[in-house]
């Protein structure tokens, strides 16, 4: 039993590095605000989420295991949250988002 929690948790340990691998870039490589800003919560929520999973995993019912669930909690609401606000202040500000690529007709007027 202990072999096959080991390796769950290595399982999310790596997922969980992978998506904030791929957030990172996601980081670097979107043309906005906006579109970096949804790479930045899926890097908080996915692959804090997953790393803090297979982190539970090994620390198993214990103290350490009851710390680490409260903070996949504080992170499970809170991110939402901050995204949120933080998405709502920069249209309230006037930042507009890019609907469409470079060089393409836009269908409004």
């Amino acid at each position: 039993m202990s072999g096959a929690v080991d390796i769950l948790s290595w399982i999310c340990l790596v997922v969980g590095g992978l998506f904030c691998i791929v957030g990172a870039a996601g980081l670097l490589r979107m043309p906005d605000f906006y579109t970096r800003m949804h790479a930045a919560s899926v890097t908080e929520t996915l692959g804090a989420g997953f790393i803090l999973l297979g982190l539970l995993l090994q620390a198993g019912f214990t103290l350490v295991g009851a710390k680490l669930l409260m903070i996949g909690l504080l992170i499970f609401f809170t991110s939402p949250a901050a995204t949120h606000a933080l998405a709502r202040a920069a249209m309230v500000r006037g930042l507009a988002p890019k609907l469409h690529a470079e060089g393409e007709e836009s269908s409004n007027p």
